[in-house]
Parts: C-alpha cells; sequence; structure tokens
C-alpha cells in the first residue's frame, strides 16, 4: 500500500529525469501521457488482520485525495475473511494534466516534493514565452536556466533568435543590442545564449565559441570607439583602436569624453572644439594611467547603477581629476521612470566621492535602479557636455 506522500515523493524523484519529463511535459500535447496512472496497492490479508489502524489511516488519506483533490482516485470492493461485508479500498491514483501533477507533488511530497512543483510550475511559465524551438533545450537541462529570472531567460531566447552566424561584425559582444536588452547581458548569459544557438545552428556556437561565432571583437584584446567632436582633429568620423595603442599614443585634442556604452555617441554635440570623444571601455579602464592623460581635461558618462558608479570610481583611480557627467539624482530622479531592475550589483566603490556613495547607496535601495544613458534625453546630454566644455560654474570635479 502507497500513501498519497508515497506517490507524491516518487513523483518528485521522477521529475529529476530528464527523459520523464519530456514525456509528460514536453509530447504531453498527444494525449498519449496522460491521464497519469499511479498504482496504489491493495491491502492484502494480512494487512487487513495485523494492523488495522494503520489500514484506517491509509483509508482517510485516500478518501480526503478523492474530495480534495487533485486528480481522482480509483476505487474496488474486496472481501476479507474476517469482515462482515466488502470494503471500498483505493487502486489507482489518477493525475488528469501536468497541473494536477505539480498540485500532488506541491500538497503530499514534503520538501522534496515542493522544490519539484515549483520547478515544474517555473517551467511552464518559461515554455510558454519562448519559442517551441528551444522547449526540448530548456526542458531537459533544467540547470541552465534555473536560478536565473524567468523573463531573463525568456529574454535570452528572443536575443538567441535574432542572432545570426558573424552579426557582431567585429563589435565586441556587449555593444549589440538586441531584443531591448542592456549593455551587459551578454557577460551575465554567455552560456544560457551559446546553449540557446547551438540548438539553432546544430551546435556550432559551443564548437568556436560564442564571440569567433558571432564574429565579435574578442574581450582579451580591448577596443575603443575614439570618434573625433570637432573636424580636422583626426583623418576620420571614427575608428577603433585597441587600448594598448592609446596608452602609447597621445591624442590631439585638449578634452577627452569617456563615454561607457558605445551607443550614445549620437546623442553628443557636434562640434565641440578640440574635444575628442572614447566610448566602449566599460571596465576596461587600465589604459587611463597613459601619462599624457594628466595633461588633458578628462570628463566621464557612464550609467547610472552600481557598476557605472564602480567604473568611475575605478577611472577617477588614475585620473583624480576627471569630471563625473550626468552621474548624480538631479540626472536620475527626473528620468525615473526610463529606470530598470539591476540584475547583478556591484560591489560598494569605497573611493566615491560623498554625493556618489549617496547616490548609490539609493539606488540599491530601489527595485529599478539603473538607468542606462542613451534613455537621458539629447537636450540634458548636450547641456552637460558643452557646460563641463567650457568651464561652466557648478561642475563637481574630483
Amino acid at each position: 500500500m502507497k500513501s498519497p506522500a508515497d506517490l507524491a515523493q516518487h513523483l518528485a524523484r521522477q521529475w529529476q529525469r530528464a527523459d520523464w519529463r519530456e514525456r509528460y511535459l514536453l509530447k504531453a500535447g498527444d494525449g498519449a501521457a496522460w491521464p497519469l496512472r499511479l498504482a496504489i496497492g491493495v491491502p492484502d490479508a494480512g494487512q487487513f488482520n495485523d494492523d488495522s489502524a494503520a489500514l484506517r489511516q491509509h483509508l482517510q488519506a485516500w478518501r480526503a485525495v478523492a474530495e480534495q483533490g487533485p486528480g481522482s482516485v480509483q476505487w474496488t470492493e474486496r472481501r476479507y475473511r474476517s469482515a462482515s461485508a466488502p470494503l471500498a479500498v483505493p487502486t489507482h491514483w489518477l493525475l488528469a494534466r501536468p497541473s494536477d501533477c505539480a498540485a500532488a507533488m506541491a500538497r503530499h511530497g514534503g520538501s522534496e516534493g515542493a522544490q519539484a512543483a515549483a520547478s515544474q510550475q517555473a517551467l511552464a511559465e518559461l515554455l510558454a514565452q519562448v519559442d517551441a524551438g528551444f522547449h526540448h533545450l530548456l526542458l531537459r537541462r533544467l540547470a541552465l536556466w534555473q536560478g536565473t529570472p524567468i523573463d531573463q531567460v525568456a529574454t535570452a531566447a528572443r536575443i538567441a533568435l535574432q542572432l545570426t552566424p558573424g552579426c557582431a561584425q567585429g563589435r565586441p559582444l556587449r555593444a549589440l543590442a538586441v531584443a531591448g536588452n542592456d549593455s551587459k547581458f551578454f557577460e551575465r548569459h554567455a552560456a544560457l545564449l551559446t546553449a540557446l544557438l547551438d540548438e539553432r545552428f546544430d551546435g556550432e556556437a559551443s564548437r568556436q565559441g560564442l564571440t569567433a561565432f558571432l564574429a565579435a571583437q574578442p574581450e582579451g584584446e580591448h577596443w575603443l570607439l575614439v570618434a573625433p567632436l570637432a573636424p580636422g582633429l583626426l583623418p576620420f568620423a571614427r575608428q577603433r583602436v585597441p587600448a594598448s595603442e592609446l596608452m602609447a599614443t597621445p591624442l590631439p585634442a585638449s578634452h577627452l569624453l569617456l563615454v561607457e556604452n558605445e551607443r550614445c555617441l549620437h546623442l553628443l554635440p557636434q562640434p565641440l572644439a578640440g574635444t575628442i570623444a572614447i566610448l566602449g571601455a566599460g571596465l576596461n579602464l587600465g589604459w587611463l594611467a597613459a601619462p599624457w592623460l594628466q595633461e588633458r581635461r578628462v570628463a566621464y558618462w557612464g550609467d547610472i547603477d552600481t557598476w557605472g558608479l564602480q567604473m568611475l570610481a575605478q577611472a577617477r583611480q588614475h585620473l583624480p581629476q576627471l569630471t563625473a557627467l550626468l552621474m548624480d539624482r538631479a540626472t536620475f530622479d527626473p528620468h525615473q521612470g526610463q529606470a530598470v531592475a539591476e540584475p547583478v550589483r556591484a560591489d560598494p566603490a569605497p573611493s566615491l566621492q560623498a554625493e556618489e556613495q549617496a547616490l548609490d547607496a539609493y539606488l540599491r535601495s530601489l527595485p529599478a535602479g539603473r538607468l542606462e544613458q542613451e534613455f537621458i534625453t539629447p537636450a540634458a546630454v548636450v547641456q552637460a557636455v558643452r557646460g563641463w566644455h567650457r568651464g561652466a560654474v557648478g561642475l563637481r570635479t574630483a
């Protein structure tokens, strides 16, 4: 005889098997797998005669399931020599659909069952949001995505549908802007994106590596986008330059504007006399130790989030004189409606100035404490950059 707890725990163990999940969830629509019919077992004469208390408890437990669910219970009448009348005993537990299975595990399976039920419900929610071509992968490889918010996994699936071999065209992975992802999405979810792309392209993303598959710039050789903001400074409108070259090559500008994200180039005012913008450094800021930078007037503009403030602090370690632009409450508050949650926060940077430390603490207290640069209004960007360029009173410098 098996109790509801016995069978619910059995289901929880079955849930850990990828082939079981595939049969009962991925192929559930063909009707062959459901209802799930679980054998309870009929008490024999010895159990009937020797342990009547346990038998009563067994029958009561299954009557409760029959009345309250989930699923239904099949019964049969059995005659026992010592009984004056036939006794109705449960024989099978019928679970009509996957939701009944999850409910059975959650209600009767203890902690193991509760975890399996939560996992099944999360999977069902995820599969409803992603392309059917990814269902097999996500169902069989739970460890690939469990622990990641469902909306982030669904976003990765949408991104994977838009990516094609070579689509980066030499840009860094973080510079790809697809499906509305933020600039660090590829860094956080590289393994998941690789697996999803493998489903579309027969494992080619894993064989080549994600960076090579997309023809992206390898992170080990970090390149920066250099863009003069006034004519005549450089013989090009924009050019990618290795960070190592900037260490040894002084740029012909009196003002340098460091911008975290390349996508913000179109927001910068032009012409801006004697000014060159350097975009896309991210956390690769070691090149700021170049001696020639000490003779330039430098400003830094990054995202208003914990990572942006950490990058600002790192940049200031090399260039204590730099000015922070558009990284304060006065900028964040009017644009707060464009802020989003920051999936992974950076460690606090103790070298921040007092106002910046207060901003960092404030952002950490918000459910949506991340404002990416590209969502700041063009007028605000132009005003701040031109104000810095002309040395307007009120700009904060270290």
